[in-house]
């Protein structure tokens, strides 16, 4: 069956300083894992061809369809605080962009072999981080949440080495597109003023096209972003490596590797095996990303004007993060509460309820869920220490229409837990994808849960607890 993909490769267009030209390196035994059907129509793309030997072969890497142009973008970055000058996609191939019902979007393969950025890595991606991808990335669309997609899962028929040898797999991702703080950070570092410029028209053209210049573009990103993190503490995610290459100026959650939703409540909680002292922690990332917008705008200075003028305009931006984010958070934690505009004199009756679940060994989201169902109090360790809260709370909530719809609606069911995740990892190795596509079926409508599914609403057990999670590379 012959791939009727439609390509417009926007960014293949660029001089060809921004990318290394690069195919993917072909894999043994392609299988075929999962195709996201909904996803694919709303790209054009027939879900038939993708599931035919030829649509496998491509999304193995074994076959570039006509009209793709692949490449490996080139990305700097600061990892855990500290400058790379030369990052890039080590282990992916950008095969072009689609233009579809969602607009123009990139079309990804992840573990598709080295590239000139690999720095001695081999380029691939074992089965458990595809899945994580997919699982966790689908969540998140179905919550809401900003996020790049997956398209598609095949197995390679080859082991890759890690701690141990690993069955292979490549994903296939989709996003609005893969331009990150970092694709700034590279151009800058060297100078490169005329990239710079060429990158910031190729973004304002793509993904915000009522900026005006450099100082807009900034606002708008830094918008972006703020809302973006609100939704993100909202359920209770954790990204786990918000380095400057893993955020994307389109607004979209980017790279899912040590990632986790978080099951008892802790402000600190982390996951990442590699964040050891905690820069990444849950409550951590409202400050980390102005951090990171601050390098993003360093980059835009030199297309700001006068220097002085343009240092004073960047830096209020960026000041402005606070005020912006809390106004989102406001928005997203008034909700989960049932309040339709939630103030400034809401702040203590939400903050007072997650200090209340941190002490008390409360399931974040299982607690969250059950106030609109009025058995909350069953979530907590002292289930009278609730009590004074909740009374606090109908005082509140007594002022509102219909708080009860609200609040099903703002806070999930189900989430991708660890150890969910981590079965569904472990049983496909060995053959079997039932949880795998089971938990995916699940995940996709979040705030309803089927009886026949309430156990993936289940927090762990202390002998099922995932305490961390791996970048897979």
């Amino acid at each position: 069956m012959p791939l009727t993909i439609e390509f417009d490769n926007s960014y293949a267009r660029l001089p060809d300083r921004f990318f290394a030209p690069q195919a993917p390196v072909p894999v043994a035994a392609p299988e075929l894992i999962v195709v996201n059907d909904a996803l694919a129509r709303e790209l054009g793309i027939d879900p038939a061809e993708l599931r035919s030997h030829e649509g496998v072969e491509m999304l193995a890497g074994n076959a570039i369809p006509e009209g793709a142009a692949p490449l490996s973008q080139a990305y700097a970055g600061h990892q855990f605080g500290g400058w790379v000058p030369q990052l890039g996609d080590g282990r992916a191939v950008l095969l072009g962009e689609v233009v579809g019902a969602e607009g123009r979007r990139d079309l990804q393969l992840k573990g598709s072999g080295r590239t000139p950025f690999s720095r001695g890595g081999d380029g691939r991606a074992w089965l458990g981080p595809v899945l994580r991808e997919y699982l966790v990335s689908e969540a998140m669309y179905a919550l809401g949440i900003p996020t790049t997609r997956a398209l598609a899962a095949v197995s390679t028929g080859e082991r890759v080495q890690r701690e141990q040898g690993r069955d292979g797999a490549v994903l296939t991702r989709i996003a609005a597109s893969h331009i990150r703080v970092g694709t700034f950070q590279y151009f800058a570092a060297r100078q490169d003023v005329e990239a710079l410029q060429l990158l910031t028209n190729h973004v304002i053209e793509r993904h915000y096209p009522t900026a005006t210049d450099a100082i807009s573009l900034l606002d708008q990103v830094l918008e972006a972003q703020a809302g973006l993190i609100a939704q993100w503490m909202s359920v209770g995610f954790i990204h786990g490596v918000m380095n400057t290459d893993n955020m994307a100026v389109s607004g979209e959650t980017i790279d899912y590797g040590p990632c986790a939703f978080m099951d008892t409540f802790h402000a600190e909680k982390v996951f990442s095996s590699i964040d050891q002292f905690g820069r990444y922690a849950w409550c951590q990332q409202p400050l980390v990303a102005p951090w990171n917008l601050a390098q993003f705008a360093s980059c835009l200075l030199p297309l700001m004007g006068e220097e002085t003028a343009a240092i004073e305009q960047a830096t209020a931006i960026i000041h402005s993060f606070p005020d912006r984010y809390q106004r989102h958070w406001r928005r997203q934690f008034g909700a989960k509460i049932g309040l339709v505009e939630a103030g400034l004199e809401d702040d203590a009756l939400i903050d007072g309820l997650l200090s209340l679940m941190q002490a008390q060994n409360a399931d974040f989201t299982n607690t969250f869920h059950a106030l609109a169902g009025g058995d909350a109090r069953q979530e907590f360790d002292d289930p009278t220490a609730f009590d004074v809260w909740e009374t606090s709370w109908r005082d509140r909530v007594q002022r509102e229409t219909n708080p009860e719809a609200r609040m099903q609606a703002a806070n999930p069911a189900v989430i991708p837990r660890n150890h969910q995740i981590e079965a569904a990892i472990s049983q496909a190795e060995g053959g079997d994808f039932t949880l795998f596509h089971r938990l995916n079926a699940a995940l996709a409508t979040p705030y309803e849960l089927d009886t026949a599914n309430a156990d993936l609403a289940l927090p762990p057990t202390p002998e099922q607890v995932v305490p961390n999670t791996f970048c897979g590379t």
